[in-house]
Order: structure tokens, then C-alpha cells, then sequence
């Protein structure tokens, strides 16, 4: 069933609290990388700008940040007007925590002085007070006096984000920050962060390139290409109701046939597709999640059927390819302990649910 596409939600008035984003617009020279985004992130809540390369989402945090000129738009941080055309705030004014994916720590600063290093408007005695205050917060009491090169890339993350923490920022920008890690630590390092930042009520603004991390963490995912925002919804709402092939492809491989709506229905392998807001005639993409695939044995009740040709043990799951007569092989993800072999025949049932129509950009050839 063809599911209709969602458009950005226009912004909303800016709130008292939070962070406001309203019209953002940036080139560099004649090249656009930023077009007419708009957000709101509210205290405590942790949103994720996805997308590829170059789409914008680290010039959208220097804007945010103060690390370049607005030239279209509004920021608005905590009801303050922090940037707009011909005005900004300074960086350092603006109480916007910034971690990034190399820490960023003075080797010859001691991890207390690191953290204590940006404070302001405070004794030395309260300065270090603060400071212990935060190590304590993201368990690194025990490492005040170590030296940056004496952690782990996990133990310096950790400081990175109680130095930044430290001035008490009303907005916190991350840009890939734990992407340096490796795998199993940065899952702990990045959960222990999150939460920290969420007890402490900053609105939070993240860049990832990976879609396991945004669905992990965020509140909202806003997924760009070519400087806009494309959609922006919950994880789960992204996943249900994907806004176009580029949203629906941010979760992992999808199965692609191409057609023609015909009588209200394009035909597929797995059988005929319901679309009902598509004129016939209409060259049309049709998507389908290896998920949504679910395999019986021969003799089940759908009548189509193909050969396991591969199996692969991914560990929690287990992915599957059929081999499909004329084009590449289906891709089936399967988390049942049923076993399937190389060669078997299965018949194939889909879930409808999971199942998106698209209008083509070109006639299927």
C-alpha cells in the first residue's frame, strides 16, 4: 500500500525554553548547503541531524554555535534572539557546549584543569569545585589529576563532556562525537553521555552518519540531503511512514522493484501492490524491508516460492538471499529460530505494512 509523503512541519512560534531554529539559510560562495531548515528542541530532549556528506549538518551547529555569520534566519536560545542577519551573539556568549569527535583536551592541562579550564566568574576554589562536581557526574572523580594521555579514547570522551557540561550551557552540540570509539565502547560511553545530558535537562543537537545511533538516542531524527531537511519524525515514526526512498533507505538495504500502476495495483514478484493515490500509468518504485519478508516452507499457504542461495549469520539475526528469476536476489532478514538451509524452496509472504510506493523519477526500463 503506497503510503503519501510527509512534509517538514513548518516551525512553530519559539519557545521560552530550548533552542529555536527558523529559516536557516547558508552558502558558501554560489554553492547552497543550507536551505530553509527550521527545528525546535526542547529542554531534555535529544534530537539527530542524519545524512550524507556534505548535506549541511555541521554548518547547521557552526551557525548554532557562532562559528559563522547567519545570513538567513532566526536562533533563538532560551527566548534570546542569539542570531539573526546582521546580528549574532558572540560564540563565547551564547552558552553553547560543543563536543566533537577528537575531545579536543590540553595534553598539559591535568583532567581537572581541562574541565575547570573554561569557567568563569568564579574563584579558583569554586572553579575546582565545579569541576569535581562534573568528573564526579560522569564517573572520573578518580582521574583528576591524570593527564589526558594517560586515558582511554572512552575516559578522555568522558571529560570532553564534563568540561563542556562545566559552564552549564543552555544548548549542547555534538558532532560525531564517539564515532572514534570502537564499537562496544563507544555503545557504553555513548548511553552513559546521553544520559547524563538528559539529567541535567540541555537540549541536545547531535550529527551522526550511523542510523543505529540515531535511532538509539534520539528523541527526533531530522534526515537531510542537499542542505534540507527532508522529513523529521520519532524513530519509529520514520521507520512506519518513510517520506521518500532516500528517508526509507536511512534504515538499512531495501528490496527495489520498478513498474507501472495499473488498475491501482503494480505488479511485483511477490505479487500484486496495492497503490491508491496513483493514477494508472503512473512508473512507480516499489520498496519492501528484508524484515518484512516472512519465509514457510514449501507447501505454505503463498504461492510464491524461491531457492535460499545464501544464508548469513549475522549474530541476533540472520540474513537471507533468494534467488529471483531475471534480477538480483531478495533479501530477507529473518529473527525467528527457524533454520533455513542453502537450497531450500520457501514460499514468501510480505507484510504490507512495510511495503512503500513511490512515484519514479524515471520509467522503469
Amino acid at each position: 500500500m503506497a503510503h503519501a509523503l510527509v512534509e517538514p512541519a513548518l516551525a512553530e512560534p519559539a519557545p521560552a525554553t530550548g533552542l529555536a531554529v527558523t529559516a536557516l539559510r547558508h552558502a558558501f560562495g554560489r554553492r547552497r548547503v543550507v536551505e530553509d531548515v527550521s527545528l525546535i528542541i526542547l529542554p531534555g530532549e535529544v534530537h539527530c541531524l542524519v545524512g550524507p556528506s556534505g548535506c549541511g549538518k555541521t554548518t547547521i551547529l557552526r551557525l548554532i554555535a557562532g562559528l559563522e555569520p547567519l545570513q538567513h534566519g532566526r536562533i533563538v536560545i532560551d527566548g534570546e534572539v542569539v542570531a539573526e542577519p546582521g546580528y549574532g551573539v558572540a560564540p563565547e556568549a551564547r552558552r553553547v557546549g560543543l563536543m566533537f569527535q577528537d575531545f579536543a583536551l590540553f595534553p598539559h592541562l591535568s583532567v581537572l584543569d581541562n574541565v575547570a579550564f573554561g569557567l568563569r566568574g568564579l574563584s579558583g576554589k569554586g572553579r575546582k569545585r565545579r569541576a569535581r562536581e562534573l568528573l564526579a557526574q560522569v564517573d572520573m572523580a578518580g582521574h583528576a589529576e591524570s593527564y589526558p594521555h594517560m586515558l582511554s579514547g572512552g575516559e578522555q570522551q568522558r571529560v570532553a563532556l564534563a568540561r563542556a557540561l562545566a559552564p552549564r550551557p543552555r544548548m549542547m552540540l555534538l558532532d560525531e562525537p564517539f564515532s572514534s570509539l570502537d564499537a562496544t565502547l563507544r555503545e557504553h560511553v555513548r548511553e552513559d553521555a546521553i544520559a547524563v545530558l538528559r539529567a541535567t535537562g540541555t537540549p541536545v543537537l547531535m550529527v551522526t552518519h550511523e542510523a543505529d545511533e540515531a535511532v538509539r538516542v534520539a528523541d527526533q531524527i531530522h534526515v537531510m540531503l542537499d542542505g534540507r531537511i527532508l522529513q523529521s519524525g520519532t524513530p519509529a515514526q520514520l521507520y512506519a511512514r518513510p517520506a521518500s526512498p532516500f528517508v526509507a533507505s536511512f534504515f538499512g538495504p531495501l528490496n527495489r522493484f520498478k513498474g507501472w500502476v495499473i488498475a491501482g495495483m503494480v505488479s511485483t514478484p511477490l505479487g500484486p501492490i496495492e497503490v491508491a493515490d496513483l493514477s494508472d500509468g503512473t512508473p512507480v518504485v516499489v520498496l519492501i524491508r528484508p524484515e518484512a519478508l516472512r519465509l514457510l516452507r514449501d507447501g505454505g499457504a503463498s504461492p510464491f516460492r524461491f531457492r535460499v542461495q545464501r544464508v548469513r549469520d549475522l549474530g541476533t539475526n540472520r540474513l537471507l538471499e533468494l534467488a529471483l528469476p531475471g534480477g538480483p536476489p531478495l533479501s530477507v532478514r529473518l529473527t525467528s529460530a527457524a533454520e533455513f538451509v542453502e537450497d531450500d524452496v520457501v514460499a514468501v509472504e510480505v507484510d504490507p505494512t512495510q511495503v512503500y510506493v513511490y512515484r519514479s523519477p524515471a520509467p522503469p526500463q
